[in-house]
């Protein structure tokens, strides 16, 4: 009897994992993928960008890093911190009597200014180091 070890493989995993469940895990890290690539290729530029600026430390290097980093932050603010931020920070300013434009400035600012402030400052870094690393130097 010959050995085969991709054949071994298989009936191994055939006995721990049913059909079912290797299909719902490549779902789930489809599903986890799918909701997380604009965060994913944000933090693979981050890496990059910490890559380039231990091989070849520049002001460029470390605007990129800086645009990356606003921009990987950005990203998981809007879409896992600001709603606590925002309920926490109406809960604590506002306690006995209803205040509707101090609510609406929170909302306004946290839900808002602070998510396109992260988004333009983070590409504004990332073309400033882009147009900083080709100019010519005197």
């Amino acid at each position: 009897m010959s050995f085969h070890p991709q054949i071994m493989y298989h009936q191994h995993c055939t006995k721990v994992m049913s059909p079912d469940l290797s299909f719902n895990i490549v779902h789930t890290i489809y599903a986890l993928y799918s909701h997380n690539y604009i965060v994913l290729a944000y933090f693979a530029g981050l890496l990059l960008s910490i890559f380039i600026s231990l091989r070849h430390p520049s002001r460029p290097s470390v605007l990129l890093i800086i645009g990356f980093a606003l921009l990987t932050f950005g990203f998981e603010y809007d879409k896992h911190i600001v709603e606590g931020l925002r309920q926490q920070t109406l809960m604590s300013l506002i306690t006995d009597k209803p205040h509707y434009t101090v609510a609406k400035w929170i909302n306004l600012f946290l839900g808002e200014f602070l998510p396109i402030i992260f988004y333009l400052c983070g590409w504004g870094a990332i073309f400033v180091s882009l147009i900083k690393a080709n100019t010519p130097k005197k």
